[in-house]
């Protein structure tokens, strides 16, 4: 008797696919921080309908993507004092889950975590250095198998994606990244917590003072002539 399995998979309702162009835009930097956007002007763009492009401008709401401007959409702006708070707490969770990772991670997890640094060049994009960077931390305190902490470091991250496309805009700063995770992985290689938890702390310390470093005076002319919205100040940057 043969059975047959129904393996269709399902495409993306009309608004997924909506929600995932602008979250994707928005991520990238195509559409820039402190844009306006009304939403017909994205029903003509996307030809779509009111509803579904509503529904995904009130989940890019929900991330701190977009945020309401009158009868109108806005980009949400950098703010680089709410960066510098993300920042805080990706130190206090991903210093906690490297601990955890030491207890819970096999050593075949932990050299699939390395495979995934030597995957990378840092002479690559700097999208795949984006990508790098956000996959190594996830997976990083996925190995905690704390699912809270994975669900923090991921809001975490696409919360402060934007100014991490900042931060590894130059080869040198994503062949620095790489250095840290590579020695942030031979740690937790070497079974040695305390020291897996400073190196993530420090790492993600020199993260905000690449990111200070890429913001200073001239940069920071640079960004606002291409029409970026920048709120307040990142602790330690330069001015």
């Amino acid at each position: 008797m043969l059975i047959f399995v129904n393996e269709t998979v399902q495409a993306p309702s009309q608004t997924e696919q909506i929600y995932n162009r602008l979250r994707e835009n928005i991520l990238a930097l195509e559409v820039t921080p402190g844009a306006r956007l009304t939403e017909r002007g994205l029903e003509a763009e996307l030809s779509a309908s009111r509803t579904p492009v509503r529904a995904a401008l009130m989940r890019l709401e929900s991330e701190g993507l977009v945020q309401r401007d009158g009868r109108g959409w806005m980009v949400a702006p950098i703010d680089l004092g709410e960066v510098g708070s993300l920042l805080e707490l990706r130190v206090a969770v991903e210093s906690a889950a490297a601990g955890l990772a030491i207890e819970h991670a096999s050593d075949e997890d932990l050299e699939a975590l390395d495979e995934l640094l030597r995957s990378f060049d840092p002479r690559d994009s700097q999208a795949a250095g984006h990508r790098m960077g956000t996959d190594f931390h996830v997976e990083l305190v996925r190995l905690s198998e704390n699912p809270f902490m994975v669900a923090s470091t991921v809001d975490s991250m696409t919360r402060l994606s934007r100014t991490r496309w900042l931060e590894v805009r130059t080869e040198q700063s994503r062949a620095l990244a790489v250095a840290e995770h590579r020695a942030i992985v031979e740690a937790l290689k070497a079974r040695d917590a305390p020291e897996a938890a400073r190196l993530v702390a420090l790492h993600i310390t020199n993260t905000q003072e690449r990111l200070g470093a890429s913001l200073d005076e001239e940069r920071s002319k640079s960004l606002r002539a291409r029409g970026f919205v920048v709120l307040r100040g990142l602790p330690g940057a330069a001015r």
